[in-house]
């Protein structure tokens, strides 16, 4: 789900008492002035951008372009912190020029992992895209470079931290539908003009792997199950012009408990839709289930007649403000690194299943 969609489900599913509970937002002050990079304008750079004002202690010192699509450059620049910022083409030109606190990797999938590394070397604190790589051996060399640096990581996991998920996860932690046993996401996405970064398996990994990972990522935090194999497909059907991206896949989890979660996503969706994105996730349980898709929010079937439509809805909070408040004011975050680590190894054990086409175990992380 893109930003834009998520507003639009704030501005109209939920109505605009919602939007006037986020809406001004507070300012947060940190214990000293942080001085923030960006590199990239790729995925969702808005997710840093958009919080700045209500962050009078970070200062975006610098910017790079870092091989990013012209267009989404050209658009993050009009941010009014982007524009003022020191500008460079690279993130290599930018860490001998600047001493940044913190590093917003927003590059292209291809360049994740060597950023990553790039920034661990000097000790400087990093929030990325996602999945922080590729592959299997770039994964494991960032896991040891966070470890050996002891800087902080954090990851661009935004949809967490959206009103209906966060209702849902306190839905299932108050017992209400009792034991998760399975679960359905969606994601159906238009296609419309893709950057060249996209096109290329090189760079863009695979669908799975770059946008799977968020609805993964929801599945492990709403249930509090874990996923234990994977099984998938995915494909590139027609629309020559999309290369090698893959627009219809489909994967299938088994759950820790013998339940079973599936996640389908598409780039079928037809631009005369309403919207660029149609996210939609369903948790089933032992005594009930809860799900949400944009057209009819939050819904609670249980015991009781009828269904309920969840209207208390906690307020929308920050994926760059979590990460920010848990390093330097020791809170406690609400993406934590061990559920950073823990998507990326079922999205890359459901992008294995799919290039090898068999059951992949995920391991116990």
């Amino acid at each position: 789900m893109t930003r834009t969609s998520r507003r639009r489900l704030l501005a109209g599913t939920l109505g605009s008492s919602l939007l006037a509970q986020v809406e001004p937002a507070p300012e947060v002050r940190l214990p000293r002035k942080i001085r923030l990079a960006l590199a990239g304008f790729d995925g969702h750079p808005e997710e840093i951008l958009r919080v700045l004002p209500q962050l009078p202690d970070v200062e975006l010192v610098a910017v790079a372009g870092e091989g990013s699509d012209l267009d989404a450059q050209a658009n993050g620049l009009k941010n009014r912190y982007a524009a003022k910022a020191r500008r460079y083409d690279t993130l290599a030109q930018l860490l001998a020029a600047e001493q940044p606190d913190v590093v917003a990797l927003c590059n292209h999938n291809g360049r994740r992992a060597t950023a990553i590394l790039a920034c661990a070397a000097r000790k400087l604190n990093v929030i990325a895209e996602k999945p922080l790589a590729l592959h299997r051996a770039d994964l494991d060399a960032v896991y040891a470079a966070v470890k050996r640096s002891g800087i902080h990581l954090g990851m661009l996991l935004p949809m967490r931290f959206d009103p209906p998920y966060m209702a849902m996860r306190r839905i299932v932690e108050s017992g209400a539908i009792g034991e998760v046993l399975q679960m359905d996401a969606q994601k159906s996405y238009q296609l419309g003009a893709r950057p060249a970064w996209q096109k290329h398996a090189a760079t863009y990994g695979s669908t799975i792997l770059w946008i799977a990972i968020h609805s993964i990522d929801l599945m492990l935090w709403v249930s509090g199950r874990r996923f234990t194999e994977a099984a998938s497909l995915q494909s590139h059907v027609g629309f020559p012009e999309a290369g090698d991206m893959q627009n219809v896949t489909a994967t299938l989890f088994r759950l820790d408990n013998g339940g079973s979660a599936t996640v389908h996503m598409d780039y079928l969706r037809p631009a005369t839709a309403s919207g660029h994105g149609d996210d939609r996730l369903r948790v089933s349980g032992s005594r009930g289930i809860v799900e949400y898709q944009e057209s009819t929010g939050v819904t609670l079937l249980t015991g009781k007649p009828g269904a309920e439509v969840v209207r208390d809805l906690p307020q929308q909070q920050s994926v760059f403000l979590d990460f920010l408040q848990s390093v330097y004011r020791g809170t406690k975050p609400a993406l934590s690194w061990p559920e950073i680590v823990r998507a990326n190894e079922v999205t890359l054990a459901a992008h294995t299943a799919a290039e090898q086409h068999r059951f992949v175990a995920i391991p116990r992380v």
